[in-house]
């Protein structure tokens, strides 16, 4: 008898798998980081160098990630990315358990993470996709978040108790562990299918190609420019404003630490309503479930009492996992298969450049005009930001497409004309 979806084939179970097992060791990981700088003898400042030494390599990186995905096999790409990730992480566990790790091999470790973060992330979105029908993408995509969320919660969960339970030591060690498991699991794809890709003519020459797919559709580049902000403001107000309001009037950090688990359950809850769920009007959809993410940061303002505010949280992760099933679903569709990574190159590197300067300025602009008024300044970007978004014909016009298409098989190759944030990707 059957036990899984005919659409779940080889391919689509080990990624999948891939990505639960390293994103239940990444979600612990990032609290251990925090606490091991910590007990080095750290400030919270040094703990913001180390988190800023991981983001700006996969800022700078990004684009050059995805020109070589397009250019090689990408599972080999993910594969030594993942590599990458098991050496460093596995690295830093042993400088923290040997004691006293100083702060710049924290900061030169977590930079080589976030270099193999740059070119998996362009090589791997797309690729559960690619491996279902364009029929059952949307479904697929949608279980696929729903594990990888569920992942999140629950190594969020598991890693804080281990820190306090056996050290940050051994939570890396374990990341690294994960991350050598997730690579084994994809190094057993079957590609077969793939078909060869002709020599382009240089890097650069791929870059400014990609670009032109970028701005030749304007509902792909009015959503990233949008992301590009709404991520910076949403960062700011949930990594610095939302502690200090939780300290304040709130009661201290366990209400806001359910409000963010709160958020982290809306999504599995969004991710399980899109497997039934199938819009026709995909971005149009989509641009809509981005208005509620201007809801947290005006809870935040007024401020809600806890409850309220976890109930709005939510409901906003319920929204944003509707939009990322629909964003995913819209890129698989549109986007040519051999100039996806590219594309995802550029839709990744909007969705994080401004994050860093916006958290660095939190602090300034809070000085400047109030925290109430930068709490409803982000809440007010994102509803004109979304509001313009669905002011593109594009947006709105661009609907889902259903021709028959070939079931699939083992082969990661996508059907033809079809092809992991804005919400957080998988490793």
């Amino acid at each position: 008898m059957r036990t899984r979806p005919a659409w779940a084939g080889r391919n689509y179970l080990l990624l999948t798998g891939a990505t639960v097992i390293a994103n239940l060791g990444s979600s612990g990981a990032l609290i251990a980081t925090a606490f091991a700088v910590l007990a080095a003898g750290g400030s919270a400042t040094d703990v913001g160098l180390v988190a800023a030494a991981r983001t700006i390599p996969l800022v700078l990186f990004l684009l050059i990630g995805g020109a070589v995905a397009d250019r090689l096999p990408r599972h080999r790409v993910m594969v030594a990315a993942n590599a990458l990730c098991c050496v460093s992480q596995g690295l830093f566990a042993l400088l923290v358990l040997a004691g006293e790790p100083r702060l710049w091999q924290m900061a030169l470790l977590a930079a080589l993470g976030g270099t193999g973060q740059a070119f998996f992330a362009p090589a791997s979105e797309g690729m559960v996709l690619a491996s279902v029908s364009g029929e059952q993408a949307g479904r697929a995509f949608a279980v696929f978040r729903m594990g990888m969320n569920g992942a999140n919660i629950g190594g969020t969960a598991l890693g804080g108790a281990l820190v306090a339970a056996v050290g940050p030591g051994w939570v890396l060690a374990i990341d690294s562990a994960a991350f050598a498991l997730a690579g084994a699991l994809r190094a057993f794809l079957d590609v077969s299918g793939v078909p060869v890709r002709a020599p382009g003519g240089g890097v650069l020459h791929d870059l400014r190609d990609g670009w032109r797919e970028v701005a030749s559709r304007p509902w792909l580049w009015a959503v990233v420019v949008q992301f590009s902000i709404v991520n910076a403001v949403v960062a700011a107000a949930e990594a610095v404003y939302g502690p200090l309001v939780a300290e304040q009037h709130l009661g201290g950090p366990g209400p806001w630490g359910l409000a963010l688990a709160a958020f982290g359950a809306g999504t599995v809850g969004g991710a399980l309503m899109m497997t039934r769920v199938r819009p026709h009007r995909l971005l149009l959809i989509g641009a809509l479930c981005v208005f509620p993410l201007a809801l947290p940061s005006a809870a935040l303002a007024v401020p809600l009492p806890a409850g309220g505010l976890t109930a709005v949280m939510f409901g906003t992760g319920i929204a944003v996992e509707v939009f990322a099933v629909t964003w995913m679903t819209a890129l698989h569709q549109e986007i040519p298969e051999e100039k996806f990574s590219r594309v995802s190159s550029y839709d990744w590197l909007g969705s994080l450049a401004v994050v860093p300067l916006a958290t660095a300025l939190a602090g300034p602009v809070q000085d400047l005009v109030g925290r109430t008024a930068a709490l409803w300044g982000c809440s007010a970007l994102i509803a004109l930001l979304t509001a313009a978004v669905l002011c593109v014909p594009e947006v709105r016009r661009l609907t889902r497409r259903t021709k028959p298409e070939p079931a699939a098989g083992g082969a990661v190759s996508r059907a033809a004309g079809a092809t992991e944030s804005h919400t957080a990707q998988a490793e």
